[in-house]
């Protein structure tokens, strides 16, 4: 199921911890997505950046970047409903802004093929799919 609405926020450590132990991860060169695809009728997102990117002002830039380019990819081609949480790396904050939205769509893509079962080289979550 795809929504095109703007999705609700991941707030709680327990929520993300959630997100991290049961779903699944995809490694792209602009950030690190890590899916739990369900059959909730709402979709919840989490943003995350570590202070190894940098202070809070690029933290900050960074996690506005990712925000948008999750606020775009969802209008232009929906997404899924679930539990997503996009974590910033480095090179977040430097790639070409259409680079990382197709970074976002490469994730989503491989995440839901991931999760539902129809890939037998399906990893969990604590082990990483690499974005080629």
């Amino acid at each position: 199921m795809s929504t095109t609405h703007t999705p609700h926020r991941l707030k709680k450590r327990s929520q993300f911890l959630r997100v991290a132990g049961k779903g699944r991860k995809v490694a792209t060169p602009g950030m690190v997505v890590q899916l739990l695809l369900d059959d909730a009728t709402e979709t919840r997102v989490g943003f995350t950046v570590t202070k190894k990117v940098g202070n809070s002002v690029i933290r900050n830039r960074t996690r506005r970047r990712l925000r948008e380019a999750l606020r775009l990819v969802a209008r232009e081609d929906g997404i899924p409903s679930g539990d997503f949480v996009l974590i910033g790396r480095d090179k977040t904050r430097g790639r070409d802004f259409s680079l990382l939205k197709n970074d976002l769509r490469h994730a989503l893509r491989k995440g839901g093929d991931v999760s539902s079962g129809d890939n037998p080289r399906a990893e969990p979550a604590g082990k990483s799919v690499r974005a080629k």
